[in-house]
């Protein structure tokens, strides 16, 4: 099931993006969350490829289906997804394609646990797409699991745990859970200086200059938290 749910997503994704579906600009600030599955909060333009952010436009009945058929429902109560659903900000986007939305116009860009779900190639071309939308002097923060830490708890004798939480992470439904690629914090700052992002810095957890930190980062124990500038 979930594989199908995965690829109707895609499908729909890919017809969006050659419709021409579009983030709106708006006069005021802009602030993208990119691959954000379901850690949202208001003021934000919640972006995801997944069932969630697409019927969440759609009439509540779709809410209620979604919620049997997404897996939400191993983490959220129907009445929490649906609230979820209806009081935030949602944008269905297979970032895959590219981020749907014009050259220069978002302030802060944040994506937390997204990365190390794509391969190298397509984390090089997601980053450079986040550097093409954010207008001059605009922020963006990356939260992904620290390999440092990774590492740490593998030298400490939790082998198994390791592995099966950071390196081969097993999921049968879904090919887009598994993590793709690991980073540290020198890997990740070499790839963010690549691709042309200046400032970068390593922040703690609900530190930082991106709005709200305090109400989307999460999981604070083994995750690196950096920060760069246009």
């Amino acid at each position: 099931m979930r594989r199908l749910i995965e690829l109707i997503t895609t499908l729909l994704g890919w017809s969006r993006y050659k419709l021409g579906f579009r983030i709106k600009s708006t006069s005021g600030m802009v602030k993208v969350n990119l691959g954000c599955g379901l850690a949202v909060t208001t003021g934000w333009i919640n972006v995801d490829g997944s069932l969630n952010a697409f019927v969440a436009t759609l009439p509540e009945v779709f809410h209620r289906l979604a919620f049997r058929l997404s897996g939400a429902n191993r983490y959220y109560s129907e009445p929490e997804y649906r609230h979820l659903l209806a009081s935030n900000t949602f944008f269905h986007a297979n970032l895959s394609y590219g981020i749907p939305s014009k050259n220069e116009s978002v302030d802060f860009v944040y994506s937390s646990h997204f990365l190390e779900h794509l391969c190298p190639s397509e984390a090089e071309s997601f980053l450079r797409e986040c550097l093409r939308i954010l207008k001059p002097g605009g922020v963006i923060r990356v939260c992904v699991p620290d390999l440092a830490y990774a590492m740490k708890m593998y030298s400490s004798g939790r082998k198994q745990e390791a592995l099966d939480k950071y390196f081969f992470v097993e999921d049968k439904g879904s090919f887009y859970a598994r993590h793709k690629y690991m980073y540290d914090l020198e890997l990740l700052s070499n790839l963010l200086s690549e691709i042309g992002f200046k400032s970068i810095r390593q922040y703690d957890y609900r530190v930082g200059n991106v709005p709200d930190i305090e109400l989307l980062d999460n999981r604070p124990e083994d995750t690196l938290f950096v920060e760069a500038k246009k």
